[in-house]
């Protein structure tokens, strides 16, 4: 038996150094056996993936790609590895939009008790009323659970409420803890109503005087998140919003350091995790950038609260948000966010239960306790990958920041449309990504299932942020990742409550299972993301078989799947017979040729929503 040598376990010892040259070959070699001819750089520049704002992602990082900007150290400018020098992990902070105070209440003190450790509280019109935010918040320890207001055009009346509160019970003023919520460019850019910043300013100089521990303004990346913008469009916006602010206060009389200290910034946290912690730590970057140029001294450390994002929420198979909400969180934690709320999964079908509650607070408790991220300071960092991303993703933020500063500010360019446009044309270039599958959506453009049993909520309150139901005319729009799907699967679920069965297709598969498998699967998955239900009995039809077969069915559509070598066999007797059966279309599964009596082709990349969209007014189901 060979002992092996105590040499420091060099287990790579004896192999030669590979150069990247060699990498690039062997990437070459794959890549010639699907016809592609490259070579050298070309070849890598193959695998590479292409993200909005410009930014290309890369199939390898190595030292030589690595970002030449020092990161520096945690708690030290320019606070990429993080705004403190040590962590504990973050604070875990649940959200709360009931409108009744007793059942606000409730809910809040539940969480409270089970691993929730500051409260996210929607007041006004999004939540309760002013007048009873005791009653909601009646049993709260004020001095050690930190309070977050959310009430938008009533944030002046609930944050002075909530500083009654805590004068009403004892609290000491430098031991309150929270952020009152005002955020008047958010509110602009939500409702699309002019800026009203005199309670903004007011509010901040009670707190820098009286109340150490709050903070009085919110820079909210939200609305533009929601709207459709990019990383790097979330982040060029968040700026140009604390300028704006930075600016405000310190006209009103507030040092620089002052002014910092007012502000918390709220970003979302997406199930694209790299892209996540990178957004996160270039906003402490670019944050820091901003207050060295302001002249801010020790308070150039961003805070940072990270929300999972609304946009990614899906309402078919509202369990897979889960999976996507605890990505996020992951990604939020090791971005390095101060607080993180978690949606619940059912988070777009109205107001949560205490099931949904408990798995989202549960999902930070599992990283932080069981997974110890919250142990570790910066652990992506000196990844040649995220330090390249997070560069990368702050030279186009920067860019787009220093657009709405010349354009500006803020304030100017959500009145002049700037912003709404720059988003929409982001928005529009991913929708044609959503409907050609490029993007998948698990459970709704990949992998739907009809047979789902719906999950139904109390319905949420009628103007309700990170919300569709808070759609406002004038301000900027609220998307879904889901919602051209959603759209035909309502039209399904209508068409099954009025005829007791879905729109169906017929798919003929022709051919042994080796030939017809691939395509009649990858029909099928496409025609039940327009809740068409798939019809494949019998397993295989010919010519004389199909007709028979389609009738049976009960089906008015029929989609052919093979191998290209049956299609040519057989493709157009089949077609032929199924036409003289009465299908109104055919469809081919493979890319675009010339058979005889099929009508359309659906191939991987095709347009989805469109070919659904038509199928279903083919079958009749009503828009």
């Amino acid at each position: 038996m060979t002992v092996l040598p105590d040499d420091g376990l060099t287990l790579a010892a004896e192999f030669p150094d590979a150069s990247h040259a060699q990498w690039q070959n062997l990437v070459a070699g794959v890549l010639r056996k699907s016809g592609k001819e490259l070579s050298g750089p070309d070849a890598e520049m193959a695998l590479a993936t292409e993200l909005e704002d410009g930014l290309v992602l890369a199939p390898l990082h190595t030292a030589d790609t690595a970002s030449d900007t020092a990161a520096g150290f945690p708690g030290f400018a320019p606070y990429v590895r993080g705004g403190r020098a040590a962590t504990t992990g973050w604070d875990v902070r649940q959200r709360h939009e009931r409108p009744e105070a007793d059942r606000s209440n409730e809910a809040v003190l539940g969480d409270l008790e089970n691993g929730v450790t500051s409260v996210w509280l929607a007041v006004g019109g999004s939540g309760v009323a002013v007048a009873d935010l005791g009653r909601a918040l009646d049993g709260v320890y004020l001095d050690l659970a930190p309070v977050v207001l959310d009430a938008g055009a009533e944030t002046g009346a609930a944050a002075r409420e909530l500083l009654r509160l805590y004068d009403a019970k004892g609290v000491a003023r430098e031991a309150a803890r929270g952020n009152l919520g005002a955020d008047p460019l958010g509110l602009a850019a939500r409702t699309g109503e002019a800026a009203d910043s005199a309670d903004a300013v007011e509010l901040a100089r009670i707190c820098a005087r009286d109340y150490p521990g709050i903070r009085a303004l919110t820079v909210d990346a939200l609305p533009y998140h929601e709207a459709g913008a990019s990383a790097a469009e979330e982040l060029g916006c968040s700026l140009a919003t604390g300028v704006a602010y930075l600016r405000l206060l310190t006209e009103a009389g507030l040092s620089v350091d002052e002014a910092c200290r007012q502000l918390e910034f709220r970003y979302a946290a997406t199930a694209d995790q790299f892209l996540t912690v990178a957004k996160l730590r270039a906003a402490r970057r670019l944050w820091a950038r901003v207050a060295e140029v302001c002249g801010a001294g020790a308070e150039g450390a961003q805070l940072q609260h990270a929300v999972t994002s609304p946009v990614m929420m899906t309402r078919r198979d509202p369990y897979v948000n889960m999976l996507r909400t605890t990505i996020a969180t992951l990604a939020a934690g090791v971005g390095g966010a101060d607080s993180v709320t978690v949606l619940p999964f059912d988070h777009d079908l109205g107001l949560p239960d205490a099931f949904a509650r408990r798995i989202a607070r549960n999902t930070s408790s599992v990283l932080l306790e069981e997974s110890h991220l919250g142990r570790v300071t910066d652990p992506a960092g000196g990844s040649w990958y995220v330090e390249r991303l997070t560069d990368e993703l702050a030279q186009a933020a920067w860019a787009f920041f220093q657009e709405l500063e010349q354009a500006g500010g803020q304030g100017a360019a959500l009145r002049s449309g700037l912003v709404g446009e720059r988003i929409a044309a982001t928005w529009a270039a991913r929708g044609k990504k959503l409907a050609r599958r490029k993007e998948p959506i698990t459970g709704v453009s990949e992998f739907p299932n009809l047979a789902e049993k719906a999950v139904v909520r109390e319905e949420a309150p009628a103007v309700r942020p990170l919300g569709r139901a808070a759609q406002a005319t004038g301000g900027l729009p609220q998307v879904r990742r889901d919602e051209a799907y959603e759209a035909l699967r309502l039209r399904s679920d209508a068409h099954l409550a009025a005829t007791g069965a879905r729109p169906r297709v017929f798919v003929a598969a022709l051919g042994p299972a080796a030939a017809h498998t691939p395509r009649a699967t990858f029909a099928a998955n496409l025609f039940q993301a327009g809740g068409i239900e798939p019809v494949h009995e019998p397993v295989s039809v010919d010519a004389a078989t199909a007709a028979g077969a389609f009738t049976a069915s009960g089906a008015t559509i029929a989609c052919l799947c093979s191998s290209d070598e049956l299609y040519g066999e057989q493709a157009e007797a089949v077609a032929e017979a199924l036409r003289a059966a009465g299908a109104t279309r055919v469809y081919l599964a493979g890319r675009p040729a010339e058979f005889a009596h099929v009508d359309a082709y659906v191939f991987a990349g095709c347009d989805a929503p469109a070919v659904l969209s038509s199928a279903l007014d083919l079958i009749g189901a009503q828009a």
